[in-house]
């Protein structure tokens, strides 16, 4: 019996002394983990590449007068429409990712519950089609007339890109408790300029479009930062990932 309580003893005393760091890591989310955080990184860049080869390709589109919502419209609208649902779901999924890594340190609640209502802002907007105007898609006058579907598609932006931006308050507590301190002042920073460019949207749509391109832009560069700290490499997301670091 006295032998059975020192090995048993000495079996508590070598797991604590491995930390949490062996406890934090549950096997079955290193793929799902990897996967997801993926996700987070490629849904801004491909919904905005998406989006600027269709209004080259699409007669009549003017990136000078007219927003990218707006591909929806039209025969070929659906590529716009496949390309929110896409996006959407690549989000919802990065959310999870974000969860995961972060984990219950800073920012990991809030931060992926605010990345995920952004994520379900871009569903509503494929639900809810942009107003045709500004002379596109052809044969559309050149003022824009709201209609309720339109409504809601404003509503839907607006409230996603609000979320988006509270989320990149709450994601600065992470990084600057990783050490990244430039990155933490950065992610406080970028609400400002993309509000702004929404600000400026009644002079030019142009500006508007860049508010929200940068505001994809800087969720992207932040998943991937998250994904590369220590926190990510206890939670198992694999080297792979970690490299871009």
């Amino acid at each position: 019996m006295t032998v059975s309580r020192t090995l048993s003893a000495r079996s508590r005393t070598a797991r604590t002394a491995a930390g949490p760091h062996l406890q934090d890591v549950p096997d079955v989310q290193r793929p799902a983990g990897a996967a997801a955080m993926f996700c987070a990184v490629a849904a801004g860049p491909l919904f905005l590449v998406t989006g600027i080869v269709q209004g080259v390709v699409r007669d009549g589109f003017d990136f000078t007068r007219n927003a990218i919502s707006q591909l929806a419209l039209g025969e070929p609208g659906w590529v716009q429409t496949v390309n929110f649902l896409v996006a959407g779901a690549l989000l919802a999924a990065g959310a999870v990712g974000l969860r995961r890594v972060l984990g219950r340190g800073a920012g990991g609640v809030w931060g992926p519950v605010l990345v995920g209502v952004f994520g379900m802002s871009f569903w509503a907007a494929a639900a809810f089609p942009a107003d045709g105007g500004a002379g596109f898609p052809a044969g559309a006058p050149d003022t824009v007339v709201m209609s309720a579907h339109g409504g809601a598609h404003m509503a839907a932006g607006m409230v996603g890109y609000l979320a988006l931006c509270g989320a990149f308050l709450v994601l600065a507590r992470p990084l600057a408790a990783q050490g990244h301190r430039g990155w933490a002042v950065a992610s406080r920073l970028a609400p400002v300029a993309v509000l702004c460019g929404f600000a400026a949207s009644a002079v030019s749509v142009l500006a508007f479009t860049a508010g929200a391109g940068l505001g994809l832009v800087w969720l992207a560069a932040l998943a991937l930062r998250l994904g590369t700290g220590p926190a990510a490499a206890r939670r198992g997301v694999p080297g792979a990932l970690r490299a871009w670091s």
